[in-house]
């Protein structure tokens, strides 16, 4: 009975050790792509005026939208994995994040022709969101 006590406590260490290796190769990645969108957040702010703005936000599946706002009114967005990856990029690039995407921040995002266009178009027949 002892020699099978020790065997399952063998097991259970080695899964754990299993669990632990997994976990630390996850963490690796993740903290590849949380450099990789801070790295993207400071060239965005870098060639739309020095600085950006942005918000985060739930998009689903547990991803999270980063939308930014530069300082010359252009904006874009970026995905991350999770809201901790999109959060420590945001703070590693140095962005000021809103609560939510409203008033004064969306007041400053800049429309062109083409989104206008495109936003109509959903609606009125114009051309396709494709």
């Amino acid at each position: 009975m002892l020699f099978m006590a020790d065997t399952q406590q063998a097991d259970e260490q080695t899964e754990t050790a299993a669990d632990v290796k997994f976990g630390a190769r996850t963490d690796k990645r993740a903290g590849k792509h949380t450099d990789k969108l801070a790295k993207q957040i400071r060239a965005f702010a870098a060639t739309h005026g020095g600085s950006a703005e942005g918000q985060l936000a739930h998009i689903g599946r547990g991803r999270i939208r980063i939308a930014l706002v530069g300082a010359d009114g252009e904006w874009g967005n970026l995905v991350a994995d999770t809201f901790g990856s999109a959060k420590d990029a945001a703070d590693k690039a140095g962005l000021t994040l809103h609560d939510d995407f409203d008033g004064e921040l969306a007041a400053r995002v800049r429309t062109g022709r083409n989104e206008w266009s495109r936003m109509a178009g959903i609606q009125l027949g114009g051309p396709a969101n494709s």
